[in-house]
């Protein structure tokens, strides 16, 4: 069961994003730091990029058709989490288009860009949610070593989510991390000069 430990760490890599995104929306809201577009363009390629091309490709083709095979009970559950990928493209086009928008019209957007983007985050706390309480214990317990190992094997080729499979998201992540003010990632702590 080597990819409910893989699934885990991806939800831990996106969830710490989705986390200090929530926290720049809460600064820049109260006026103690000013918008930095570039790290908010960089949590959003984040946010999205991860899972669109390293998480979610692998649950709809290996984890989700052998649990549907498997259990079929788990059917609606599996459809509402496909659902769930299916309308990601939707949301993400809203969420970049509300920022760009945010760019452009300064302060005035940020109440919009603001109402969506925490949607995002609460639409992708929910799906992770779901995730980890209903289905990941389905599939742990009705699956059997072999069908283990095949999914196994198609999750281990995502290597670590800090950095997707050939290192794609290494330099993003760092990137964010060095940007996100403590307590949150490195960059200097929300209301100081540096």
């Amino acid at each position: 069961m080597k990819a409910i430990d893989i699934i885990h760490a991806e939800h831990r890599a996106l969830g710490a994003v989705l986390q200090a995104f929530g926290f720049i929306l809460d600064e820049v809201r109260d006026g103690r730091l000013k918008p930095d577009f570039a790290l908010l363009e960089a949590m959003i390629e984040y946010i999205t990029e991860v899972p669109d091309k390293l998480h979610h490709p692998k649950e709809d083709d290996v984890l989700f058709v052998v649990l549907r095979a498997r259990i079929p009970q788990a059917g609606a559950l599996i459809d509402k989490l496909q659902h769930d990928h299916a309308e990601g493209n939707r949301h993400i086009a809203e969420l970049r288009d509300t920022l760009r928008r945010y760019r452009e019209e300064g302060p005035d957007g940020f109440r919009t860009f603001e109402g969506t983007a925490r949607a995002y985050i609460a639409n992708s706390w929910g799906h992770v949610g779901l995730e980890e309480r209903e289905l990941l214990p389905l599939a742990r317990m009705g699956l059997s070593e072999g069908e283990w190992a095949n999914i196994d094997a198609a999750f281990e080729a995502n290597k670590d989510p800090w950095s997707g499979p050939t290192g794609e998201f290494r330099s993003l992540f760092t990137r964010i991390v060095s940007m996100v003010p403590a307590p949150h990632g490195l960059g200097p702590s929300a209301g100081s000069d540096t």
